[in-house]
């Protein structure tokens, strides 16, 4: 991985935005040119302004922020929310540079909206990023507009693998990868909640049932992470013939488990697709 990133500006640096932003400051990587960041209210501009080499701006101080702050950036990264976008693509387009690479955080606005206001010739890749983006451990989608080269893309990915894992699709497969990655972590809390329920159900206390479960699922996934094997291989490993886990899977299995996530992803899927329909 190159050890530089271009000139970067966070056009409405929210909890996404602003989570990418400290990632890339965090994963120590220079930003030639610095980096821009817009936000509505002074409070949340103050909360970026000490980031060493961030130059914060309060839109509610400097109404032509925006503005400002992609004059120059190399890379604009659009973090307002969705029904936002067209007025702020509106408003920028006139500041946007030839080969500037704009990247839309924005969940459900296609790559054709962006187009339609930004113009045929320009470089737009669309992101889905998830939660854990927070803590640098991100599942990323990436998908490239037609006039985005496949330099332009690789400028982004390194941007994005600054806070953790990416993978590059068609856009077609976006709103798929979000049923997996982007709602996966609720899955996962979801799972968790009930593996201490149970665990309070055999009379331990929640404090206790909680650190069982959280850390159970923490040190599983980690143990993943450090050992490289496949999660069935894993899972073989502590099933011992004849023994509890053995009778617990086959509990989990009987219930139908690869069906249910199937489903679930599927009903995401379906409600995805009532969402950019306007439903």
């Amino acid at each position: 991985m190159a050890d530089s990133l271009p000139s970067l500006a966070f056009v409405g640096a929210g909890s996404m935005g602003g989570a990418i932003l400290r990632g890339v400051i965090a994963s120590g990587i220079h930003v030639d040119g610095g980096i821009t960041a817009t936000n509505r209210s002074a409070d949340k501009a103050a909360a970026l302004a000490d980031l060493d080499g961030v130059t914060s701006i309060a839109l509610s101080e400097q109404p032509d922020g925006n503005a400002a702050a992609v004059s120059g950036a190399r890379i604009v990264l659009v973090g307002v929310k969705p029904a936002m976008v067209p007025d702020l693509l509106r408003e920028i387009v006139p500041s946007l540079g030839d080969d500037t690479i704009v990247v839309s955080l924005a969940a459900g606005v296609t790559l054709a909206t962006f187009a339609d206001i930004l113009g045929a010739d320009a470089r737009i890749v669309r992101s889905m990023p998830n939660t854990p983006a927070t803590v640098g451990r991100a599942v990323t989608g990436l998908a490239a507009g037609g006039a985005a080269s496949a330099a332009d893309l690789a400028l982004v990915r390194r941007l994005f693998e600054t806070v953790g894992a990416v993978i590059e699709v068609p856009e077609s497969q976006i709103d798929a990868l979000s049923t997996i990655s982007g709602s996966g972590p609720a899955y996962v809390f979801l799972l968790i909640e009930e593996l201490t329920k149970a665990a309070e159900v055999m009379g331990f206390d929640r404090a206790d049932a909680r650190l069982m479960a959280e850390q159970t699922f923490i040190g599983a996934t980690a143990l993943l992470d450090v050992s490289g094997e496949e999660p069935a291989e894993l899972r073989r490993r502590v099933t011992s013939p004849k023994g509890t886990t053995e009778r617990a899977v086959a509990v989990l299995q009987d219930a139908h488990l690869d069906r249910t996530f199937a489903d679930a992803a599927a009903a995401a899927l379906a409600r995805a697709k009532e969402l950019a329909a306007g439903a």
